[in-house]
């Protein structure tokens, strides 16, 4: 793992096994216990599917969508798949890394550091995120005896089962609600890409455009890496501030990469606000205490956690990601208050119906573009 030639730029196994022993434990639970939150939330996205379809009317009736798995997984499953899903969808950038690695200045250098520090580092990070995610739609998830997919490469829903239950308890709301609140915005995302057929491809290759104009110097990524596993380990001093003030992912070195960044992050918005907005329109009709814990969680995602929780966040760009939560939430209120669902879901018409960044700010932009040229 340590020659210069050879050596991968990542130990994606042991990022797995660092991330997996340093993820935080899971609540206490019984074994009865954890069997019936696992059959519930079974049950629950199963349920999710008929809601989200009927609210959302992105799939006709008529037609039954290609079917992914449902997985409910521990951390240390959660850990298995990403791992798995950023090896096969950063293999491009990675292997351009390597090429320029055993080839240039550093390559001696980076030769002594390895896949192995990488990949410790690499899983530091995913242990801190292990124990924050309630579900996720894996959308580029290769199928694993472990861990199944979709047909042709298609993705999987993740439900951690231990985060869940431990934000239901930090919460102090309705288990049973929380629980299938949680499982309507993971179907969402289900039913975006399952229902959209171009989507997955579209994103894809809007990420490999962005890998592909990629000009990273290796150690200036080892040193990101570095940066945010002190953090973990408490290394920085106290008072000691970031002062590049910058998150991995705004490490863009060209124009062409903040354009499709810009493109990215829209779709994203798009993604996510639609989530929750479908998780609260399906919530009244089936899930009670839905606005007790929509304001419970909402408190709970504008606090964050630790001083930690926040010098992670930013490095990580995770507050980017709570930004695209409510300014898409607010872009899929306006669209839909403004020319109802089956206007607002044009926007799956094609790439090109698609809101832009600015857009995104400016509902009445789009829906002024979309449907103006639309109904010309």
């Amino acid at each position: 793992m340590t020659s210069i030639g050879g050596a991968e730029m990542v130990d994606w196994n042991l990022a797995v096994a660092t991330a997996t022993r340093f993820v935080r434990p899971g609540p206490d639970v019984s074994k009865d216990e954890a069997r019936a939150v696992v059959a519930e939330l079974r049950r629950h996205a199963k349920a999710s599917e008929e809601h989200v379809r009927g609210f959302t009317r992105m799939i006709p009736e008529s037609h039954e969508p290609e079917d992914t798995p449902i997985l409910v997984v521990d951390r240390a499953g959660w850990i298995k798949a990403n791992v798995a899903g950023f090896r096969e969808l950063l293999k491009p950038l990675l292997d351009k890394m390597q090429d320029r690695r055993a080839g240039g200045p550093t390559g001696a250098v980076l030769g002594a550091v390895g896949g192995k520090v990488t990949g410790v580092e690499l899983g530091m990070l995913l242990s801190f995120l292990a124990s924050r995610v309630l579900g996720q739609y894996e959308t580029f998830a290769p199928a694993s005896r472990d861990l199944p997919a979709g047909v042709n490469g298609g993705g999987r829903l993740l439900l951690v089962a231990p985060n869940i239950v431990h934000v239901e308890r930090e919460l102090e709301v309705d288990p049973h609600d929380f629980r299938l609140w949680v499982c309507l915005h993971e179907e969402t995302h289900r039913t975006q890409f399952t229902g959209v057929p171009w989507l997955r491809d579209h994103l894809e290759g809007e990420i490999q455009s962005f890998l592909g104009e990629t000009d990273v110097d290796p150690m200036t990524v080892l040193e990101r890496l570095r940066e945010a596993a002190q953090s973990l380990a408490g290394a920085r001093p106290e008072g000691e501030e970031d002062e590049s003030g910058r998150s991995i992912v705004e490490l863009v070195q060209t124009p062409a990469q903040r354009e499709i960044l810009g493109r990215l992050t829209a779709v994203m918005s798009l993604l996510e606000g639609h989530a929750d907005y479908v998780m609260d329109g399906v919530g009244p009709d089936v899930v009670p205490s839905v606005g007790e814990i929509r304001e419970k969680f909402q408190q709970r995602r504008a606090r964050g956690a630790s001083r930690l929780d926040l010098a992670l966040r930013k490095l990580l760009g995770l507050d980017a990601k709570l930004r695209q939560y409510r300014d898409g939430e607010r872009f899929v209120r306006a669209v839909v208050d403004q020319v109802g669902m089956d206007g607002f879901n044009r926007v799956w018409t094609s790439p090109n119906t698609l809101p832009t960044k600015a857009e995104i700010a400016k509902p009445a932009d789009w829906v002024a573009r979309v449907h103006r040229r639309a109904d010309s």
